[in-house]
């Protein structure tokens, strides 16, 4: 009889055991889909949570936000950002949800600048110009991580001389920290070895709404700038215009599909908005940049930088074809970006803000993502 019941006792343990599942994110990820080796190196997924209950989730591969939980106006905790539910999708697909953007973020004309006296020629990866570092950029790079606490990782990465083209070993840290009032605090640093450009950024894509495969259109956007950089056919900025009269003009607040698609040419060569504003702000991290509402949800968001421009992108040429994390399927303009940067092709342009980094400098900025509550 004794034998009989050890033997239930252990067959209860066993199936208890097997039926044990995995504790999963906030936001309903496994930390156990991240692990993984690429390029030799292992990925993973790090948790970064708040003290009111707000979550975070960041891979190595490519610095990453996979998921930003934040409350809505009902106190419901809501994903914000679009992305993977696990690392292989991440590998296979060509795109840039959550990235961390580097050496340079946006386009540089040609694939090539000039940088004193010595031509420097990169990847031609968009209509013949060089995007986001290359198709090998840093979104592609598994990062060391440490996370420093229950609020904070530190990725770091050495970018080799000659780097998709790059001049100089540059060494790169980059924080990201949760704040206790819903933000997502980056900040970015840089040295290097050799005159050098550089231009990081973050190229999460935002939906608002807590339904990740709904479109942005009804979502409201204010930017806080009086100029923005006009573009080619191609996309690389022509110069220095102001908003006044145009569509582009959104220094009050307004609804995203209200005019993207006007009869502008702006518009019609970016499919929407895909520009870089010349912001307000003059580099003071503590003025308002840009903000963005959600209507359905309440759930706001808000950026502040010390770049000198940010780019807004809506997703134009989001095709409809992504699934993405729970099975969500991520329609044509289903998100919008905010890219803190310096101007597109500024390595080009003599007349924008330097992007040039030298030896005993140190390159800093800072990106903060802050989420509020509209009732």
């Amino acid at each position: 009889m004794k034998k009989q019941i050890a033997a239930a006792l252990a067959l209860c343990a066993l199936v208890s055991c097997s039926e044990k599942k995995e504790a999963l994110t906030l936001s309903g990820l496994k930390q156990t889909d991240f692990v993984s080796s690429v390029e030799g190196k292992t990925t993973a997924l790090f948790v970064l949570k708040n003290k009111n209950g707000a979550e975070a989730c960041i891979t190595n591969y490519g610095g990453r936000l996979v998921s930003m939980m934040a409350p809505d106006k009902n106190g419901k905790m809501t994903d914000v950002v679009l992305g993977y539910d696990n690392i292989n999708d991440y590998t296979q697909h060509d795109g840039n949800f959550g990235a961390l953007i580097g050496r340079y973020g946006n386009r540089i004309a040609n694939g090539a600048f000039i940088l004193d006296d010595v031509e420097y020629t990169l990847p031609k990866n968009n209509n013949g110009h060089c995007l986001h570092g290359g198709p090998d950029g840093f979104h592609t790079r598994v990062w060391n991580a440490n996370q420093t606490g229950e609020q904070t990782l530190e990725l770091t990465y050495l970018s080799e001389d000659g780097e998709a083209g790059f001049p100089g070993n540059l060494n790169v840290k980059v924080t990201y920290t949760l704040t206790d009032n819903h933000a997502i605090a980056i900040k970015y640093e840089a040295t290097t070895d050799k005159a050098t450009v550089v231009n990081l950024t973050n190229h999460s894509y935002f939906n608002l709404s807590g339904d990740l495969s709904a479109p942005i259109a009804d979502h409201v956007v204010l930017i806080n700038a009086d100029y923005y950089t006009p573009v080619d056919q191609t996309l690389i900025p022509t110069g220095i215009d102001p908003v006044e009269g145009t569509p582009l003009d959104l220094r009050m607040p307004a609804v995203i599909g209200a005019h993207i698609d006007d009869l502008f040419e702006q518009l019609e060569r970016g499919r929407g908005y895909d520009h870089n504003w010349v912001l307000n702000s003059n580099g003071d991290v503590h003025t308002l940049a840009a903000k963005a509402v959600s209507p359905k949800s309440g759930i706001g968001l808000e950026v502040y930088t010390s770049e000198p421009g940010v780019q807004f992108y809506t997703g134009n040429f989001m095709s409809g074809a992504d699934k993405g994390k729970h099975g969500a399927v991520y329609p044509h303009r289903g998100a919008f970006c905010l890219e803190t940067q310096h101007y597109p092709d500024s390595p080009n342009q003599p007349l924008f803000p330097s992007a040039v980094l030298r030896p005993g400098e140190t390159y800093a900025s800072e990106c903060i993502y802050k989420f509020t509550v509209e009732k």
